[in-house]
């Protein structure tokens, strides 16, 4: 479809605010900005922001959710180890490594799912499930998961 030919009202430029003598800076008080000055500035912003919301998460997050994210990453750890020995040694029993992998992943999501639920922030979308359904439906499906990577394994 040809695109439609819209009639443009001229704009007027914006217009930009005027410098005076007075308003610029001398060349005495300017300070010349180095490349390394600026990576130098960076870093410690990206570290005073890391550190910002590290404090804000220990400080605001219920120790049950923070019990959540530290199986959370062990699974992710668990899951790396996995890809890097079938990547090193060899995936000889493709359905073993498949079937880890994929009990890993799994795993990850159902905990995610059960943190989404469980999490007093998301109250308002959740209200109709409780934290003990939300644990059962956890459990429920962890079966299930674990049931056929085992029986994939062979």
């Amino acid at each position: 479809m040809a695109p439609k030919n819209r009639q443009s009202t001229p704009q007027q430029p914006p217009k930009l605010p005027t410098t005076t003598a007075s308003q610029t800076p001398s060349k005495s008080q300017s300070k010349p900005s180095t490349s390394s000055s600026s990576s130098v500035r960076n870093t410690q912003d990206a570290r005073q922001i890391a550190i910002g919301v590290w404090n804000n998460y220990i400080d605001a997050t219920p120790q049950r959710v923070k019990l959540l994210d530290a199986f959370m990453v062990f699974l992710m750890a668990v899951g790396l180890l996995q890809f890097v020995y079938c990547v090193i040694a060899g995936n000889y029993p493709f359905n073993a490594f498949l079937s880890g992998f994929s009990a890993t992943v799994g795993q990850f999501v159902l905990t995610a799912s059960l943190r989404m639920q469980t999490n007093a922030e998301n109250k308002a979308e959740f209200e109709r499930i409780s934290h003990e359904r939300a644990f059962a439906d956890y459990v429920f499906g962890s079966m299930i998961l674990h049931f056929f990577c085992v029986n994939f394994i062979n």
